[in-house]
């Protein structure tokens, strides 16, 4: 009996020293062994590994894959307009030398977010400063990430991590300036609306004028053309008239006597007192027009 407790509390402890001496590695962390208080080795290759037991050596596992760190509250910065900006930014970083990272942010992920948070603020501050709105929000935006992220590389070299991506997330205006710069810009929108309906206004008053124009030149050449055209028929006329009237005078005086009562009395209400001897009546007292 006493054989058979010795050797399970032998099995036991066997199972209790190679579990203690036995760990496994995955691909995503880092190992790294300390022994009394100093690390001894940083282990990548995933897989079984052993080690001494503790407390003779101990094991702290690092996330090596990529990390985001975001802004953890979005902060007004000023331009170099003085307009305050909002700014939300966002980073990518990676454990690069583990001894490092731990040497100055121990093994806990959040104290270098800690750390690198205002370090971060500061770079994107400096940045955006030395710029104008425009110039964050669209022509320089892409080199304002540019610049910061070479400023975390130089700044965070002695972190033990490496510095994958810088990202602007969000840049806007704080509330009160928002509603004057929208105020402003429908100011500007109605300016070049009203511009461009004089425009478009001063364009039809020309277009109608030149019209006007040339419906005047037209009817003035068409006058002008009827005018030819009822002087050369006159002429016509006329001339057929006096081949007519030559051949016979005496006709041609009672013709025009004719005429020159149908004009005198167009109405019957018309009225004419004149002499009965008078010449007018003159085709109206003989055939031939003469006494």
């Amino acid at each position: 009996m006493n054989r058979l407790g010795m050797t399970v509390a032998g099995v036991g402890l066997a199972l209790l020293l190679g579990s203690n001496m036995l760990y496994v590695l995955d691909q995503k962390n880092v190992a790294v062994v300390y022994a009394l208080g100093e690390i001894r080795d940083v282990i990548t290759e995933p897989g079984l590994k052993t080690k001494l037991p503790a407390p003779l050596q101990n094991v702290v596992f690092l996330d090596r894959r990529i990390q985001t760190l975001e802004s953890p509250e979005s902060r007004p910065i000023f331009t170099a307009e003085k307009k305050s900006l909002l700014i939300d930014w966002m980073i990518k970083w990676r454990i690069s030398d583990p001894r490092q990272f731990i040497r100055n942010n121990g093994t806990d992920i959040r104290n270098l977010e800690t750390r690198l948070s205002p370090i971060v603020q500061a770079a994107f501050n400096e940045e955006v400063t030395k710029r104008t709105v425009g110039q964050v929000l669209a022509s320089q935006r892409n080199q304002i990430m540019q610049d910061v992220e070479k400023r975390l590389r130089a700044e965070t070299g002695s972190f033990g991590i490496e510095i994958q991506d810088v990202r602007l997330k969000r840049v806007d205006f704080v509330a009160d300036i928002t509603d004057s710069v929208y105020r402003r810009m429908e100011s500007e929108r109605k300016q070049v609306a009203n511009e461009l309906r004089s425009e478009g206004a001063a364009e039809g008053e020309r277009v109608r004028a030149e019209a006007d124009r040339q419906r005047e030149v037209i009817v003035a050449q068409a006058y002008k053309e009827a005018q030819e055209i009822m002087g050369q028929g006159d002429a016509k006329a006329n001339a057929i008239f006096a081949k007519s009237f030559g051949q016979d005078p005496s006709f041609a005086r009672f013709y025009r006597s004719l005429d020159a009562y149908q004009s005198a009395f167009r109405s019957k209400s018309d009225v004419m007192v004149l002499d009965k001897d008078s010449d007018f009546f003159q085709a109206m007292k003989t055939p031939g027009g003469t006494q």
